[in-house]
Protein backbone atom coordinates (compact mmCIF):
# COMPACT_ATOMS: atom_id res chain seq x y z
CA UNK A 1 0.00 0.00 0.00
CA UNK A 2 1.18 3.50 -0.86
CA UNK A 3 -0.41 6.39 1.03
CA UNK A 4 -0.25 9.86 -0.50
CA UNK A 5 -1.39 13.19 0.96
CA UNK A 6 -2.32 15.98 -1.46
CA UNK A 7 -4.31 19.18 -1.74
CA UNK A 8 -6.66 20.65 -4.34
CA UNK A 9 -8.69 23.89 -4.52
CA UNK A 10 -12.07 24.02 -2.79
CA UNK A 11 -15.15 25.21 -4.60
CA UNK A 12 -15.29 28.05 -2.07
CA UNK A 13 -12.48 29.69 -4.04
CA UNK A 14 -10.11 30.21 -1.12
CA UNK A 15 -9.42 26.96 0.75
CA UNK A 16 -6.97 24.18 -0.03
CA UNK A 17 -8.71 20.86 0.53
CA UNK A 18 -6.61 18.11 2.10
CA UNK A 19 -6.98 14.65 0.62
CA UNK A 20 -5.45 11.19 1.00
CA UNK A 21 -5.08 8.49 -1.62
CA UNK A 22 -4.34 4.87 -0.69
CA UNK A 23 -2.95 2.91 -3.66
CA UNK A 24 -2.91 -0.90 -3.75
CA UNK A 25 0.24 -2.89 -4.54
CA UNK A 26 -1.55 -4.47 -7.51
CA UNK A 27 -3.49 -3.30 -10.58
CA UNK A 28 -6.39 -1.01 -9.65
CA UNK A 29 -9.70 -2.76 -10.37
CA UNK A 30 -11.94 -0.10 -8.85
CA UNK A 31 -11.94 3.19 -6.96
CA UNK A 32 -13.76 3.95 -3.72
CA UNK A 33 -14.16 7.58 -2.64
CA UNK A 34 -15.05 8.14 1.01
CA UNK A 35 -17.01 11.05 2.47
CA UNK A 36 -16.28 11.10 6.20
CA UNK A 37 -18.66 12.05 8.97
CA UNK A 38 -19.29 15.02 11.22
CA UNK A 39 -16.42 16.07 13.49
CA UNK A 40 -13.90 13.56 12.18
CA UNK A 41 -11.41 13.37 9.27
CA UNK A 42 -10.41 11.14 6.38
CA UNK A 43 -7.27 9.63 7.97
CA UNK A 44 -9.52 7.80 10.45
CA UNK A 45 -10.31 5.44 7.53
CA UNK A 46 -6.69 4.29 7.19
CA UNK A 47 -7.33 0.76 8.45
CA UNK A 48 -10.35 0.27 6.21
CA UNK A 49 -8.50 1.70 3.19
CA UNK A 50 -5.75 -0.85 3.75
CA UNK A 51 -8.27 -3.69 3.69
CA UNK A 52 -9.75 -2.40 0.44
CA UNK A 53 -6.25 -2.04 -1.04
CA UNK A 54 -5.68 -5.73 -0.36
CA UNK A 55 -8.64 -6.41 -2.65
CA UNK A 56 -7.25 -4.22 -5.44
CA UNK A 57 -9.25 -1.05 -4.75
CA UNK A 58 -7.76 2.41 -4.75
CA UNK A 59 -9.28 4.44 -1.90
CA UNK A 60 -9.42 8.23 -1.83
CA UNK A 61 -11.11 10.89 0.26
CA UNK A 62 -10.82 14.42 1.57
CA UNK A 63 -11.25 16.34 4.78
CA UNK A 64 -14.41 18.40 4.30
CA UNK A 65 -14.47 22.13 4.89
CA UNK A 66 -14.24 22.74 8.63
CA UNK A 67 -12.60 19.36 9.27
CA UNK A 68 -9.16 17.85 9.67
CA UNK A 69 -6.26 19.41 7.78
CA UNK A 70 -8.62 21.27 5.45
CA UNK A 71 -9.72 23.44 8.38
CA UNK A 72 -6.13 24.51 8.93
CA UNK A 73 -6.73 26.14 12.32
CA UNK A 74 -8.72 25.23 15.41
CA UNK A 75 -10.88 28.30 14.82
CA UNK A 76 -11.98 26.97 11.42
CA UNK A 77 -12.96 23.54 12.74
CA UNK A 78 -16.72 23.17 12.42
CA UNK A 79 -17.18 26.03 9.96
CA UNK A 80 -18.39 25.24 6.43
CA UNK A 81 -17.96 28.55 4.57
CA UNK A 82 -20.74 31.09 4.40
CA UNK A 83 -24.21 30.68 2.94
CA UNK A 84 -23.20 28.08 0.34
CA UNK A 85 -21.18 25.83 2.62
CA UNK A 86 -23.22 22.72 1.88
CA UNK A 87 -22.89 23.25 -1.88
CA UNK A 88 -19.15 23.84 -1.52
CA UNK A 89 -18.67 20.61 0.46
CA UNK A 90 -20.52 18.63 -2.21
CA UNK A 91 -18.61 20.51 -4.89
CA UNK A 92 -15.33 19.46 -3.27
CA UNK A 93 -16.45 15.82 -3.30
CA UNK A 94 -17.29 16.08 -6.99
CA UNK A 95 -14.07 17.92 -7.81
CA UNK A 96 -12.06 15.08 -6.25
CA UNK A 97 -14.01 12.53 -8.28
CA UNK A 98 -13.25 14.48 -11.46
CA UNK A 99 -9.54 14.56 -10.62
CA UNK A 100 -9.45 10.83 -9.99
CA UNK A 101 -11.45 9.86 -13.06
CA UNK A 102 -9.14 11.86 -15.29
CA UNK A 103 -6.22 9.85 -13.91
CA UNK A 104 -7.97 6.48 -13.95
CA UNK A 105 -10.25 6.66 -16.95
CA UNK A 106 -12.60 3.73 -17.36
CA UNK A 107 -12.08 2.29 -13.85
CA UNK A 108 -15.36 1.54 -11.98
CA UNK A 109 -15.96 4.32 -9.46
CA UNK A 110 -17.91 3.99 -6.20
CA UNK A 111 -18.77 6.25 -3.27
CA UNK A 112 -19.05 5.59 0.46
CA UNK A 113 -20.50 8.11 2.87
CA UNK A 114 -20.59 7.66 6.64
CA UNK A 115 -22.88 9.57 9.02
CA UNK A 116 -22.85 13.22 7.87
CA UNK A 117 -20.91 11.89 4.91
CA UNK A 118 -23.89 9.66 4.14
CA UNK A 119 -26.07 12.78 4.05
CA UNK A 120 -23.61 14.31 1.59
CA UNK A 121 -23.49 11.20 -0.61
CA UNK A 122 -27.27 10.96 -0.58
CA UNK A 123 -27.37 14.52 -1.93
CA UNK A 124 -24.50 13.82 -4.30
CA UNK A 125 -26.23 10.93 -6.07
CA UNK A 126 -29.26 13.13 -6.78
CA UNK A 127 -26.93 15.41 -8.77
CA UNK A 128 -24.04 13.28 -10.02
CA UNK A 129 -25.20 9.67 -9.74
CA UNK A 130 -24.76 8.93 -13.44
CA UNK A 131 -21.79 6.71 -14.26
CA UNK A 132 -21.16 5.71 -10.66
CA UNK A 133 -20.79 1.96 -10.24
CA UNK A 134 -22.45 2.12 -6.84
CA UNK A 135 -22.84 3.96 -3.54
CA UNK A 136 -22.52 2.70 0.04
CA UNK A 137 -24.62 4.63 2.54
CA UNK A 138 -23.27 3.95 6.02
CA UNK A 139 -24.58 5.01 9.41
CA UNK A 140 -27.25 7.25 7.95
CA UNK A 141 -30.41 8.66 9.46
CA UNK A 142 -33.29 11.01 8.74
CA UNK A 143 -35.47 13.61 10.41
CA UNK A 144 -38.94 14.97 9.75
CA UNK A 145 -38.95 18.05 7.54
CA UNK A 146 -40.64 20.09 10.26
CA UNK A 147 -37.79 19.27 12.66
CA UNK A 148 -35.18 20.31 10.11
CA UNK A 149 -37.06 23.50 9.31
CA UNK A 150 -37.22 24.28 13.03
CA UNK A 151 -33.50 23.59 13.36
CA UNK A 152 -32.68 25.94 10.50
CA UNK A 153 -34.91 28.65 11.98
CA UNK A 154 -33.23 28.30 15.36
CA UNK A 155 -29.83 28.53 13.66
CA UNK A 156 -30.91 31.70 11.88
CA UNK A 157 -32.00 33.31 15.17
CA UNK A 158 -28.78 32.37 16.98
CA UNK A 159 -26.73 33.51 13.98
CA UNK A 160 -28.50 36.87 13.97
CA UNK A 161 -27.37 37.60 17.53
CA UNK A 162 -24.12 35.64 17.79
CA UNK A 163 -22.77 35.34 14.25
CA UNK A 164 -21.87 32.50 11.88
CA UNK A 165 -18.99 31.13 13.92
CA UNK A 166 -20.74 30.94 17.28
CA UNK A 167 -20.68 27.49 18.89
CA UNK A 168 -24.04 26.95 20.54
CA UNK A 169 -24.39 24.34 23.29
CA UNK A 170 -28.15 24.50 22.74
CA UNK A 171 -27.80 23.49 19.08
CA UNK A 172 -25.30 20.76 19.96
CA UNK A 173 -27.68 19.33 22.55
CA UNK A 174 -30.58 19.43 20.08
CA UNK A 175 -28.58 17.66 17.36
CA UNK A 176 -26.50 15.22 19.40
CA UNK A 177 -27.67 15.30 23.00
CA UNK A 178 -29.83 12.17 22.93
CA UNK A 179 -27.43 9.88 21.04
CA UNK A 180 -25.55 8.61 24.10
CA UNK A 181 -28.70 7.73 26.07
CA UNK A 182 -29.05 4.03 26.86
CA UNK A 183 -25.33 3.29 26.62
CA UNK A 184 -22.69 2.96 29.34
CA UNK A 185 -22.25 6.71 29.78
CA UNK A 186 -18.57 6.05 30.46
CA UNK A 187 -17.77 8.82 27.96
CA UNK A 188 -19.90 11.20 25.87
CA UNK A 189 -19.12 9.02 22.82
CA UNK A 190 -20.08 5.52 23.95
CA UNK A 191 -22.75 5.54 21.23
CA UNK A 192 -20.16 5.32 18.45
CA UNK A 193 -18.63 1.90 19.27
CA UNK A 194 -18.42 -1.00 21.72
CA UNK A 195 -14.62 -0.88 21.35
CA UNK A 196 -13.63 1.13 24.42
CA UNK A 197 -10.06 1.70 23.25
CA UNK A 198 -11.34 3.30 20.08
CA UNK A 199 -13.83 5.43 22.00
CA UNK A 200 -11.06 6.63 24.32
CA UNK A 201 -8.92 7.51 21.31
CA UNK A 202 -11.86 9.40 19.80
CA UNK A 203 -12.64 11.49 22.90
CA UNK A 204 -8.96 12.43 23.31
CA UNK A 205 -8.63 13.58 19.68
CA UNK A 206 -9.04 17.37 19.26
CA UNK A 207 -10.01 16.81 15.61
CA UNK A 208 -13.05 14.80 16.81
CA UNK A 209 -14.14 16.74 19.89
CA UNK A 210 -14.64 20.29 18.64
CA UNK A 211 -18.10 21.88 18.41
CA UNK A 212 -19.92 22.71 15.19
CA UNK A 213 -20.58 26.36 14.46
CA UNK A 214 -24.05 27.77 13.85
CA UNK A 215 -23.10 27.99 10.17
CA UNK A 216 -22.29 24.27 9.93
CA UNK A 217 -25.46 23.15 11.68
CA UNK A 218 -27.59 25.35 9.45
CA UNK A 219 -25.88 24.04 6.33
CA UNK A 220 -26.15 20.41 7.45
CA UNK A 221 -29.87 20.72 8.24
CA UNK A 222 -30.43 22.29 4.82
CA UNK A 223 -28.57 19.44 3.14
CA UNK A 224 -30.65 16.87 5.00
CA UNK A 225 -33.80 18.51 3.69
CA UNK A 226 -32.44 18.24 0.16
CA UNK A 227 -31.50 14.54 0.47
CA UNK A 228 -35.02 13.69 1.67
CA UNK A 229 -36.90 15.78 -0.87
CA UNK A 230 -39.06 13.52 -3.06
CA UNK A 231 -38.12 15.24 -6.31
CA UNK A 232 -34.43 14.93 -5.42
CA UNK A 233 -34.78 11.24 -4.58
CA UNK A 234 -36.62 10.70 -7.86
CA UNK A 235 -33.61 12.17 -9.66
CA UNK A 236 -31.30 9.36 -8.49
CA UNK A 237 -30.49 7.08 -11.45
CA UNK A 238 -32.70 4.00 -11.21
CA UNK A 239 -29.86 1.69 -12.17
CA UNK A 240 -27.46 2.97 -9.49
CA UNK A 241 -26.81 0.14 -6.99
CA UNK A 242 -27.13 1.25 -3.36
CA UNK A 243 -25.93 -0.61 -0.26
CA UNK A 244 -27.24 0.66 3.10
CA UNK A 245 -25.19 -0.56 6.08
CA UNK A 246 -25.62 0.36 9.72
CA UNK A 247 -25.17 -0.83 13.27
CA UNK A 248 -28.27 -2.45 14.70
CA UNK A 249 -27.80 -0.30 17.83
CA UNK A 250 -26.93 2.92 16.01
CA UNK A 251 -29.14 5.62 17.56
CA UNK A 252 -28.69 7.92 14.54
CA UNK A 253 -30.46 5.31 12.44
CA UNK A 254 -33.16 4.74 15.03
CA UNK A 255 -31.62 1.33 15.77
CA UNK A 256 -32.52 0.19 12.28
CA UNK A 257 -35.96 1.79 11.95
CA UNK A 258 -34.83 4.88 10.08
CA UNK A 259 -32.54 2.83 7.83
CA UNK A 260 -35.45 0.64 6.80
CA UNK A 261 -37.49 3.74 6.02
CA UNK A 262 -34.70 5.11 3.80
CA UNK A 263 -34.60 1.75 2.02
CA UNK A 264 -38.36 1.84 1.45
CA UNK A 265 -38.21 5.37 0.04
CA UNK A 266 -35.48 4.41 -2.43
CA UNK A 267 -37.43 1.33 -3.49
CA UNK A 268 -40.56 3.45 -3.99
CA UNK A 269 -38.52 5.82 -6.17
CA UNK A 270 -37.86 2.91 -8.54
CA UNK A 271 -34.21 2.25 -7.73
CA UNK A 272 -33.70 -1.28 -8.99
CA UNK A 273 -30.94 -2.54 -6.71
CA UNK A 274 -31.06 -1.22 -3.16
CA UNK A 275 -29.97 -3.49 -0.31
CA UNK A 276 -29.55 -3.16 3.42
CA UNK A 277 -27.56 -4.90 6.13
CA UNK A 278 -27.75 -4.21 9.86
CA UNK A 279 -25.01 -5.50 12.17
CA UNK A 280 -26.63 -6.63 15.39
CA UNK A 281 -25.09 -5.02 18.46
CA UNK A 282 -22.88 -2.63 16.50
CA UNK A 283 -23.23 1.07 17.12
CA UNK A 284 -22.62 4.11 14.93
CA UNK A 285 -19.10 3.57 13.59
CA UNK A 286 -19.37 0.07 12.19
CA UNK A 287 -15.88 0.32 10.66
CA UNK A 288 -14.56 0.84 14.19
CA UNK A 289 -16.79 -1.57 16.10
CA UNK A 290 -16.26 -5.22 17.02
CA UNK A 291 -17.77 -6.47 13.75
CA UNK A 292 -15.48 -4.40 11.54
CA UNK A 293 -13.87 -7.36 9.78
CA UNK A 294 -17.29 -8.72 8.80
CA UNK A 295 -18.34 -5.25 7.61
CA UNK A 296 -15.22 -5.02 5.45
CA UNK A 297 -15.88 -8.44 3.93
CA UNK A 298 -19.47 -7.55 3.09
CA UNK A 299 -18.48 -4.23 1.53
CA UNK A 300 -15.71 -5.90 -0.44
CA UNK A 301 -18.08 -8.56 -1.79
CA UNK A 302 -20.63 -5.94 -2.78
CA UNK A 303 -17.96 -3.83 -4.49
CA UNK A 304 -16.61 -6.89 -6.31
CA UNK A 305 -20.09 -7.53 -7.64
CA UNK A 306 -20.49 -3.97 -8.91
CA UNK A 307 -16.99 -3.93 -10.40
CA UNK A 308 -17.54 -7.18 -12.29
CA UNK A 309 -20.64 -5.68 -13.90
CA UNK A 310 -18.51 -2.85 -15.33
CA UNK A 311 -15.55 -4.87 -16.60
Amino acid sequence: MVKKHFTYPSRDGKTKVHGIMWLPDKPVKGILQIAHGMMEYIDRYDWFAGRMNEAGYLVVGNDHLGHGRTAGTMEDLGYFSGKKGNEYVIGDIHHLRQIMQRRYEGIPYMMLGHSMGSFLVRQYITLYGEDLAGAIIMGTGEEADIVLRGGRLLCAVVRLFKGDRYRSSMLAKMALGSLNKGFEDRTPADWISRDQKLVDRYVSDPLCTFSFTVNAYQQMFRGMQVMQDKDAVDAIPKTLPLFLVSGGDDPLGGRGKKIKHVLENYAKAGILDVRMKLYEGSRHEILNDLDREAVCQDIRRWMDEQTEKRL
